[in-house]
Order: C-alpha cells, then sequence, then structure tokens
C-alpha cells in the first residue's frame, strides 16, 4: 500500500524534474540560436514554444498517472 503511493510520488517528481530540465535546455539552445541568427527569431520562438508545450504536457501526464497510482490502487 505504502509502496504504491511512494511510487506515485516518484513518477510524479521524475516527470516534473524531466520537463523542467528539458525546458532549461531547450531555451538555452534557443537563446543561443537566436544570438547567432536573430532574423530566424520567428521560426526559433515557435518551435520552442511548440517543444516547452510537450515538456509540460509530458510533466503533466506523468502528475495524473502519479495521481492515479497514489488514489485509485490502494
Amino acid at each position: 500500500m505504502i509502496m504504491l503511493i511512494a511510487i506515485g510520488a516518484g513518477i510524479a517528481v521524475f516527470t516534473g524534474i524531466g520537463a523542467g530540465i528539458g525546458i532549461g535546455m531547450a531555451t538555452s539552445k534557443a537563446v543561443d540560436a537566436i544570438a547567432r541568427q536573430p532574423e530566424a527569431e520567428g521560426k526559433i520562438s515557435k518551435a520552442l514554444l511548440l517543444g516547452c508545450a510537450l515538456a509540460e504536457a509530458t510533466a503533466i501526464y506523468g502528475f495524473v498517472i502519479a495521481l492515479l497510482i497514489i488514489l485509485f490502487l490502494k
């Protein structure tokens, strides 16, 4: 019982950490790319926003799965 709660909490933490690291790396690379080619800022920004949205969706899915494990597998 307690093991399932720990697994659920672990999944939520790891997906949140993974999304944070991914968004940080993507933002860093986007800023570097914009600094090198300022005229491509529009295309880079669109790709960055799409990537950040997908990373956040992954974190939200992980959080939902963790909640399901914690609440319904008791």
